[in-house]
């Protein structure tokens, strides 16, 4: 699932590598549910065309069946890639064009209109949870932009710090003042130790 997200992620842009079960909302599943649906749909519009455009009564419409396949591929996988809401949107254009095709081709002679019809329900449908996903991945991921910026001045001074309160020159000040306190200068001698350190030989 990562890699084909990271394919559309632009030059430049951090890599997926994993993740968590946590980071995505329902807005999000449902947008990859929709995603892996328009995938499979898309798919099957390509790869058998001639049975689709039968099912319908639109003999001869088997390029139109295969352009409209790969835009379902396309918004598929825009809606599994960071950018969901961006294949929200793409998602509903293309329910947009196909209903206004099936609409289109009501008028033909020779067309099924039941399946027809059962279509036209089917994508007025998919419409619905298209519009659905997009609204919930908009409030969800505005509330996300939003918090941030409240915490702004946490973020400002957070590079700023070095460890030194008073910072690095008055610590450095601080350590050339220092005395090395009597007691410290000299081994102390005791039982164990049994007096001073032995001398290193030159």
């Amino acid at each position: 699932m990562n890699p084909l997200a990271n394919v559309t992620r632009s030059r430049g842009d951090p890599r997926i590598l994993r993740s968590g079960p946590g980071s995505l909302g329902n807005a999000d599943r449902l947008a990859r549910a929709l995603g892996w649906f328009s995938i499979g749909l898309g798919l099957t519009q390509m790869l058998a065309p001639r049975r689709l455009t039968r099912a319908l009564g639109m003999r001869g419409q088997e390029n139109l069946m295969r352009a409209m396949g790969a835009r379902e591929v396309a918004s598929g996988v825009l809606s599994l890639s960071v950018d969901r809401g961006l294949g929200m949107r793409a998602r509903l254009a293309g329910d947009a064009v196909d209903a206004t095709v099936l609409l289109a081709a009501m008028r033909g002679a020779g067309l099924k209109r039941d399946n027809v019809a059962l279509a036209l329900a089917m994508v007025g449908g998919i419409a619905l949870l298209d519009f659905v996903a997009m609204q919930a991945l908009e409030a969800r991921h505005s509330r996300e932009r939003a918090m941030p910026r409240s915490h702004a001045p946490l973020r400002r001074h957070r590079g700023d710090r070095s460890g030194f309160p008073q910072g690095l020159a008055r610590a450095r000040g601080a350590a050339q003042d220092f005395e090395t306190p009597a007691d410290m200068r000299t081994w102390p001698e005791t039982p164990a130790s049994g007096g001073p350190p032995p001398k290193a030989e030159a």
